[in-house]
């Protein structure tokens, strides 16, 4: 079943896999147990136990009948909780289609809703416009470095 997990050190049993994880485990307020993986973020997946996602590997262990074919989706939302209870195995269409966009992109500009779809944009017109000034701004600086080598005036 283990080995079935992609990743996953080949050292693992089931139960030494379970307490590896439960060590590395904080319970949140919300009842998601939040896994301290490799790396300083927080807040996103966590790879443990080699190169395995730590959500993935707690699903084999705590549920069992881990499918490849299948992932692994949070019922809750956070994306580094591996509570047994908040895992479920679903298709890659049903974990697309169940992802939310917030209201506000992670710069707090509001998004405007896409007619065709009527869900949010995916990016906002405020971020959209700023990105476009600043690729304008290093194209008209790439020409007149190169105006400049090739000694022609602007």
């Amino acid at each position: 079943m283990l080995s079935r997990v992609t990743g996953l050190s080949g050292h693992f049993t089931p139960d030494s896999l379970r307490e590896y994880l439960l060590a590395r485990c904080v319970r949140a307020d919300t009842g998601c147990l939040i896994v301290h993986g490799y790396g300083s973020r927080r807040g996103i997946h966590q790879k443990v136990a080699g190169r395995a996602w730590a959500h993935i590997a707690a699903y084999a262990v705590f549920v069992g009948d881990y499918d490849p074919a299948l992932e692994v989706d949070h019922t809750c939302g956070v994306a580094d909780c591996i509570e047994p209870t908040h895992l479920r195995q679903v298709t890659r269409a049903e974990n697309c289609r169940d992802r939310v966009r917030p209201p506000r992109c992670r710069n707090g500009h509001e998004r405007d809703i896409d007619p065709t779809t009527a869900t949010y944009r995916r990016v906002c017109r405020v971020c959209n416009r700023e990105a476009q000034r600043r690729w304008r701004e290093r194209q008209a600086a790439e020409v007149a470095a190169a105006r400049t080598a090739y000694h022609r005036p602007e």
